[in-house]
């Protein structure tokens, strides 16, 4: 079977782009007995419910139209906003994210630590800089990339 995420993507791209949308993020999971195909879709200034709609339909009538059909199973699509605590994925979202409050889960401790959340003060293709604050005075931590399991906007309380 074609990779269900690629022909999403491929499909999908083309008309966010039209309406000034971004594709934050694809996934095809099952959850208990159900598929689900998620799409995560952001703009500047936020996504709206009536924008998620047009996505949900324009994208439903595409993928019931091809032949043969890339999801032949049953599955739920599911178009929403990545909300406040967007995931960091591609280089834009670490453009965009600079300055900001993130958290950021590693694969290996660094200094004892495989969770920090911080500003991120600075990033290149090889790390990130994190400015963190630890009980009562900031430390930065540099976090090598390919240690990054996840990383995402956070809220800071």
């Amino acid at each position: 079977m074609t990779n269900v995420l690629d022909i999403v993507t491929e499909i999908v791209t083309p008309f966010l782009e039209e309406h000034h949308f971004e594709l934050v993020e694809v996934e095809f999971v099952k959850e208990g007995k159900s598929q689900f195909l998620r799409l995560y879709i952001d703009k500047d200034g936020g996504i709206d419910i009536d924008e998620c709609v047009l996505v949900s339909e324009y994208l439903s009538e595409k993928l019931d139209a091809l032949d043969p059909d890339p999801i032949p199973e049953a599955y739920f699509l599911e178009v929403s906003s990545p909300g406040a605590e967007r995931p960091l994925k591609k280089e834009a979202d670490y453009e965009k994210a600079l300055n900001k409050y993130i958290h950021v889960s590693l694969y290996q401790a660094v200094e004892g630590e495989k969770q920090f959340e911080g500003f991120l003060k600075d990033f290149d293709n090889e790390s990130l800089t994190l400015t963190v604050r630890f009980k009562t005075r900031e430390k930065d931590v540099q976090i090598k990339r390919t240690n990054i399991a996840k990383a995402r906007l956070a809220i800071q309380f």
